[in-house]
This record gives structure tokens, sequence and C-alpha cells, in this order.
């Protein structure tokens, strides 16, 4: 029988294999990493990956579940503070990936004011946005990232 894996598993096991250059760190409850998609406006794009794939937070016990949207909201801190974004869209979709994984998507004051209004995927053309690659391009903005999460839990 074969079994067909999921892109969050697919990605979790590359992590645990550590082969993924776009993991930023490993939480409690899972794994920061570069978003695929970077879109122009609104780069520093992430996600936060569980480490046990679930297809949703009500799957999650109650201890784990505060502990998911507690790392996810760290890691929107750390964006805020390396980007300067003013604020971090949190989305929990499990819809088109029935998946647990969070993103969180920064929010700038210089954004088109007709986009910054709408939610990030309705805004913003992700699948034909910038590939994040956290070896080129994306270097500094992962380095700060690590750093600054490992400030953050460090308080």
């Amino acid at each position: 029988m074969t079994t067909t894996a999921t892109p969050i598993a697919n990605r979790v096991e590359r992590i645990k294999a550590g082969n993924d250059p776009e993991l930023i760190a490993e939480l409690p409850s899972g794994y920061a990493i570069l978003g695929k998609y970077q879109p122009d406006p609104i780069n520093g794009c992430c996600m936060l990956l569980p480490k046990s794939v679930v297809p949703s937070p009500n799957d999650l016990s109650t201890a784990d579940r505060a502990q998911f949207f507690s790392d996810l909201v760290l890691l929107g801190d750390a964006i805020m503070q390396v980007t300067g974004s003013n604020r971090i869209n949190y989305l929990v979709l499990c819809n088109q990936v029935p998946e647990l994984h969070g993103h969180c998507v920064p929010r700038f004051d210089t954004e088109d004011a007709t986009l910054r209004m709408k939610g990030p995927f309705e805004a913003y053309d992700f699948g034909n946005a910038r590939i994040a690659d956290a070896n080129g391009q994306d270097q500094d903005l992962h380095a700060k990232l690590k750093h600054a999460l490992e400030e953050l839990r460090a308080q």
C-alpha cells in the first residue's frame, strides 16, 4: 500500500532530517520557517509548522494549543522587530492544505492603502511571488529572524 505524504508532513520530515535551509528555529511546539513565497510589499512572511502533524488546532491538547499559538505570536514579535512592520496578520486556515500550520504575515504602512485593508492572500498573488531563499537573497533576513527569536526566548 502506497501512502502519499502531505505537504506539511513532507516539510516537517525535511526539517527533522536537517534538510531545510528555510528553518529559522525550533520552538517548543514546532518549527519557524521562512514562508515559501515572499511578496515584495510584505517581505518577511513566515510559518510555524507543528512538530506533530495534525489536521487542525482542534486536534491538539489544551496545553499544546496554548504552546502553538504562543509560539506563533512569538514568531510574529520577531518578524515585527526585524522588518519594522506595524502589525502581523496571523492565519491558521488549514483549508487548502488540511494540516495545522500558521502563517505570520507582516503588514506595513507603506502598502497601498486599498491592499492593506485586505487579507494578505486576497491582496497579493502569493503563487507568483518571489520564492524565499535563505542561502541567497533572504540570508540577512533569515539570520536576523533567528537572532531575534533567540533573544525573545531568552527574556
